[in-house]
């Protein structure tokens, strides 16, 4: 179960030649896939390119009449390994993934696959989550196209040119018999647009036929002496021929005057912001015409010399404009103009940022500063661009900032997981703090407030082996968060299998929603719902036994924090060796409202009984500690102002985003808090005895009310 269905859009997928696409970027890809005749399509999903595969996913039946294949595969090292159909036989495959972190997950398959070569296209086509829209480490996929010598494309971020740099990118790949990764950012994966739609290709050459016509090339595989040929033909066989078919094909481009004193030379990524700072400074207009000579590396890797040279030469300076450090291009072209002996003065991070995302306002300014120092003339006597921390700095936002608290991300609400992290601050309070090695995932918002747990996170499904130090004999045992997702991504053979393998004494709790819920709610080996598809409802609790593990206690209702509070101090005190396992599951809520929101909708408009739970604090019982939203933190769970006298403080109160959960009432019975918060039952469509009960309860009520009304003292003035 998807984010979201992408059922309408897929049938833009079968438009023919001549007819307009609109549309987002990541469908854009799709279609540029079709067009090409690829055969197969695999990858994982993570930001920003998960609805890529969303996108896949619900285009299956488009795919399955064109003949290619599609699967949802288990890692990113497995989607990569399948580009092995490519090395041997004449089919073009496609690969996507989030990077720079499936990337790093991928690279011993990249690296066997670069090493070796390939005869069909093969195409890696990596969601680059860099920026200020990120939520991984900051790092480039660049290095790793230099490393294992594959080419790596940096497109505009329109439409056709996404769409011209997915079909020449398999066209590029077969040329020079390499791979190519294909990097989309962000605000690419998202971008609106339109183009000339191609008619839908399928294979020439196709699975089948490869199956049936096997074939053996001990050149291809990666083994003395053939790998050490490998790198030989690299320098002097495939990059050539890359640069050959770059050059022919035209895919980096020129824009504005042919000469002038000065140029910038920008990877295609970030040619809209460029645009947008060469706009705000009156050096280009809204239709892209610019005053400034620009050279546009549709493909950043590898560098065309004979085209930077012939921009470079006659001008006094040329600025290279590249996102995220270090900055391998601009290292480049001072190689490729010493080697030269071009005397055009590169520029680059001396007037740019070192790293952060390169937004119009940076760029701006960086270019104001390379047009003072170079030409001038350029600038004019425009007013200068109004720098963003001025805004900052200013008294008013600083003032604003004091009394609005920060909103870090956090948990939805009624998360399952929420009530896991309580029984962890319950147990903590009872045994003391322990060392928590987190992991990938929505649970990593439990470094946060006001849970504040987790000290360290180094991978998806890596939090248990991260703990694997701390096997040594002392008064507390290491505890370790894993999702569901990342026990099936990594977690199981190198989190749990390796505990079970070194009889590690810590604690491992799987924290299992269902569904890859960080990444978009996409079904996995352990989903609860049919899956006409795929194989699911396979148990956590069998693979971790079937692997060797003893201790193991499943808990089937997150939201019984006394349950899970009990759970965690057996685990953390039990005198059994080896790793204790808790596999703590309960349906994401965010996906369960996504299920059965509808459903119940229905149910109403066809007349049916249906009753919704929704929870309530009970004022006059409320303290107004706030202990309650302490160890809860749940969105709905707010305060508000009392008119009773008596109380300084303001009470506990939910709000209509509730989703009746219970996570607060059990947090209070099992924190032995106060018992303010009550049920109540909403009916729609109620039955006469729905309603004789409803006015029966409403005269007991009131009757009791009007009593101890007439009980009350009153003082007189």
């Amino acid at each position: 179960m998807a984010e979201r269905s992408f059922a309408r859009e897929v049938e833009d997928l079968k438009l023919g030649a001549g007819e307009i696409f609109s549309g987002e970027g990541i469908l854009a890809i799709t279609k540029a896939l079709l067009q090409s005749g690829v055969s197969y399509v695999g990858g994982y999903q993570g930001s920003p390119i998960s609805h890529l595969m969303d996108v896949l996913a619900d285009a299956r039946d488009v795919m399955a009449d064109l003949g290619v294949h599609f699967e949802t595969s288990a890692s990113e090292a497995a989607a990569a390994a399948m580009l092995s159909a490519s090395v041997l036989y004449p089919v073009r495959g496609a690969v996507t993934w989030k990077s720079t972190a499936g990337t790093n997950v991928a690279s011993d398959a990249l690296s066997n696959l670069a090493s070796g070569g390939v005869t069909g296209g093969a195409l890696v086509i990596i969601g680059e989550d860099y920026g200020e829209g990120s939520s991984i480490m900051q790092e480039r996929s660049h290095a790793y196209a230099m490393k294992s010598q594959m080419w790596l494309l940096t497109p505009r971020p329109n439409l056709a040119s996404i769409v011209d740099a997915v079909e020449k990118g398999f066209e590029l790949s077969e040329a020079s018999n390499t791979p190519v990764m294909l990097q989309v950012g962000i605000r690419s994966c998202h971008v609106h647009g339109q183009f000339e739609a191609k008619d839908n290709q399928k294979p020439k050459f196709t699975l089948k036929e490869a199956l049936e016509n096997p074939r053996r090339d001990l050149g291809r595989i990666v083994l003395p002496p053939a790998s050490f040929q490998h790198e030989k033909e690299k320098l002097e066989q495939r990059w050539p021929a890359a640069v050959d078919y770059v050059k022919a094909a035209k895919l980096n481009e020129f824009f504005g005057p042919e000469t002038g004193d000065v140029g910038i030379i920008l990877q295609g990524g970030v040619y809209n912001g460029a645009m947008r700072a060469l706009q705000q400074l009156g050096l280009a207009d809204i239709y892209g015409n610019c005053r400034v000579p620009l050279y546009v590396m549709n493909v950043s890797y590898p560098m065309i010399d004979d085209e930077v040279i012939a921009f470079a030469a006659g001008k006094k300076a040329v600025l290279m404009v590249e996102e995220g450090a270090p900055e391998y291009i601009e290292q480049a072209l001072h190689t490729l103009f010493r080697r030269r002996d071009i005397q055009t003065r590169v520029s680059g991070k001396d007037v740019l940022p070192l790293g952060g995302e390169y937004t119009a306002p940076v760029l701006a300014k960086g270019f104001a500063a390379f047009f003072d120092a170079h030409a001038p003339a350029l600038r004019g006597n425009r007013p200068p661009i109004p720098d963003p921390s001025e805004v900052l700095a200013d008294a008013r936002v600083k003032a604003l900032a004091e009394v609005v608290p920060p909103r870090p991300a956090g948990f939805c609400t009624g998360c399952p997981e929420r009530p896991i992290f309580a029984a962890m601050k319950l147990v903590e309070k009872e045994l003391g703090p322990h060392h928590v090695a987190a992991d990938i995932g929505c649970h990593l918002f439990s470094i946060l407030p006001p849970f504040n747990i987790g000290g360290t996170t180094m991978g998806y499904g890596l939090g248990p082996a991260s703990a694997s130090a701390f096997n040594v004999e002392a008064d507390k045992r290491s505890i370790s968060v894993m999702g569901d997702g990342g026990f099936w991504h990594n977690g199981l053979a190198t989190s749990v299998g390796n505990a079970v393998f070194n009889q590690q004494d810590g604690v491992t709790l799987i924290v299992d929603n269902f569904y890859s819920a960080a990444t978009g709610g996409q079904d996995i080996m352990s989903s609860r719902a049919e899956n006409p598809r795929r194989k699911t409802n396979n148990s956590i609790v069998s693979a971790v036994k079937g692997i060797g593990a003893t201790w193991v206690r499943q808990i089937d209702r997150t939201y019984d924090v006394a349950k899970m509070r009990d759970t965690l101090k057996e685990a953390l005190t039990s005198t059994e060796k080896g790793p204790k396992i808790i596999v703590a599951s309960s349906e994401c809520m965010l996906n369960k409202q996504r299920r059965v929101k509808p459903l119940f909708a229905k149910a109403v408009k066809d007349g049916k009984r249906m009753v919704r739970e929704r929870f309530g604090v009970d004022e006059d019982v409320c303290t107004g500690d706030h202990a309650c939203i302490r160890l809860s933190g749940c969105p709905s769970l707010s305060v508000k102002h009392t008119d009773d006298p008596l109380k300084d403080d303001p009470v506990a109160a939910i709000d209509n985003s509730c989703v009746g959960c219970g996570n607060c009432g059990e947090v209070s019975e099992a924190a032995v808090l106060c018992p303010s918060f009550y049920r109540a039952d909403i009916i729609h469509n109620p039955t006469r005895w729905d309603r004789l009960l409803h006015r029966m309860r409403g005269a007991v009520i009131g009757w009791l009310q009007a009593r101890r009304q007439r009980q009350r003292l009153v003082f007189a003035d």
